[in-house]
C-alpha cells in the first residue's frame, strides 16, 4: 500500500515541476520493500522511503493543487503567498507526517524490544555510508520543502529556513524513536550529518539562490561471488551471495537504497555557474563531481555476524573492507534548455541520479583504478 501511495504522489510531483524553474534542484521518489531479516541497513532503507514519502506529501499533495484563483493555473508557481494553498499544503503535510510516524511506531518499531532513551555511537558503522546517506537524505528534503513552499507563494527565505526545520524535523523524528528501540539508539552522528544535509541546501539557497552543488546517488555492483563462509561453531555453510541478499535484498529497488557496497555518494557541481566568464564555450550543463563509497561490507562494524546460535567470520585477507573516492564529469539535467514542460519534468525527476561516466578512483588499500564508465 505505501508503495501505491509513494509512486502516486511521485507522479503530481513530476507534473508541477514542468512549470518551475528549470534550474532548481529535484527530487526522485525511490522504491524500497521491507526485508525478511531487519538489520541497520535495512532500517536505514524502510525509514528513508517512509520520511521522503512524508516530505513529498508535505507541501505538494494534491489537495492543495485546487485553487479558488482562477487566474493562477493550478501547476504554475504563485508569485504572492497564496493561502488557500498554503494552508492545505500544512494541514495535509501534518496529517501525513503524525501518520507516518504512528506507523512506523506501532507497525516497524513495535516488532522489536523497547527500552529506555539511550544513545549509540554508530560513527564507522558500515564505514560511514549510512552517515552520508543521512547527508544526501536531509539535503533533498529541505529542498523538497523548499519548493513545495515556493510554489505556495511563501517568501523566499521564509520557505529556505521552512526547508531546513522540517528536513530536520522529519530525520529526527525517526532518530527519536530509534533512541528508544533496544536493537539501536539515538545517534548523534546521525543528527550531525542530517544537520549538515540542511546545511548545504540552505547555504547555497541563500548565497546564490540556486543550488550549484547538488547531491546526487549512483548505484551499481556486480553479482556477489558463491564463496562459501564456515561457521565458527557448529551450523550450515552458508554464500556470501546468500548473505548479501539477507542484507540488502534481491532485487534492484532493493538495493539500489540499501546496498552499501554499491552505492555512490556524490557532490555534483556545475562548472558554468561558478565561472565569472558566462560566454565561455563550457556547456552550461557540464559538472565535475567527486564521489564516495565503500566495499565488502557484510556487516556493520566487521565482516562478522550471527545466524541464531550460529557465528560467522569472513576472511579478511579475501574480502578487505575499504573506502573509495571518485573523481568524475556528470550533466545537470536541469540546466539543458528545452521548452517542453514534459522534457523539465523528466530532466528535473532524474537530475538526483549521477550520470554514468569515465571515473578515477582512489581508494584506501592503496590502488588507483581509472573506470571507463562508472555507475
Amino acid at each position: 500500500m505505501r508503495l501505491i501511495i509513494l509512486l502516486g504522489f511521485i507522479s503530481f510531483y513530476s507534473l508541477s515541476l514542468g512549470a518551475q524553474q528549470s534550474r532548481s534542484a529535484d527530487v526522485l521518489g525511490l522504491m524500497s520493500y521491507r526485508p525478511a531479516t531487519p538489520d541497520k541497513a535495512s532500517l536505514t532503507a524502510f525509514r528513508r522511503q517512509q520520511t521522503s514519502t512524508s516530505s513529498i506529501l508535505l507541501l505538494q499533495s494534491p489537495s492543495s493543487y485546487f485553487s479558488n484563483d482562477t487566474k493562477l493555473r493550478f501547476l504554475e508557481p504563485s508569485d504572492t503567498l497564496h493561502k488557500g494553498r498554503f494552508w492545505t499544503s500544512a494541514a495535509m503535510g501534518a496529517t501525513i507526517y503524525t501518520g507516518v510516524m504512528i506507523g512506523l511506531n506501532e507497525i516497524w518499531y513495535a516488532e522489536f524490544e523497547r527500552s529506555s532513551f539511550h544513545f549509540f555511537n554508530d560513527l564507522g558503522e558500515w564505514e560511514d555510508m549510512d552517515k552520508v546517506g543521512h547527508l544526501f537524505t536531509a539535503y533533498m528534503e529541505a529542498n523538497w520543502v523548499y519548493k513545495g513552499a515556493r510554489w505556495t507563494g511563501l517568501e523566499e527565505r521564509k520557505s529556505i529556513w521552512l526547508g531546513v526545520a522540517l528536513g530536520s524535523l522529519f530525520q529526527a523524528s525517526v532518530e527519536t524513536l530509534d533512541g528508544f528501540s533496544a536493537k539501536w539508539g539515538f545517534s548523534v552522528p546521525d543528527i550531525a550529518f542530517n544537520t549538515l544535509g540542511v546545511s548545504v541546501f540552505a547555504a547555497q539557497q541563500l548565497t546564490w539562490g540556486e543550488q550549484r552543488i547538488h547531491l546526487k546517488v549512483s548505484s551499481y555492483h556486480d553479482p556477489y561471488p558463491e564463496y562459501l563462509v564456515n561457521p565458527v561453531n557448529d551450523g550450515p555453510v552458508v554464500s556470501l551471495r546468500d548473505r548479501a541478499k539477507s542484507l540488502y535484498g534481491a532485487s534492484y529497488p532493493e538495493q539500489f537504497l540499501k546496498d552499501y557496497n554499491a552505492q555512490t555518494i556524490w557532490a555534483s557541481a556545475n562548472i558554468h555557474s561558478f565561472m565569472k566568464n558566462k560566454s565561455t564555450r563550457i556547456p552550461r550543463w557540464l559538472n565535475v563531481a567527486v564521489g564516495y563509497g565503500a566495499e565488502n561490507m557484510f556487516g556493520g562494524f566487521e565482516n562478522s555476524w550471527e545466524d541464531g546460535d550460529t557465528r560467522y567470520v569472513l576472511d579478511t585477507d579475501a574480502f578487505p573492507r575499504y573506502r573509495q573516492f571518485y573523481l568524475s564529469l556528470d550533466i545537470d539535467l536541469t540546466r539543458i534548455k528545452t521548452k517542453s514542460p514534459f522534457l523539465k519534468t523528466l530532466f528535473n525527476l532524474f537530475n538526483v541520479i549521477k550520470i554514468p561516466a569515465p571515473a578515477l578512483e582512489i581508494n584506501t588499500l592503496g590502488k588507483v583504478r581509472l573506470h571507463g564508465i562508472y555507475f
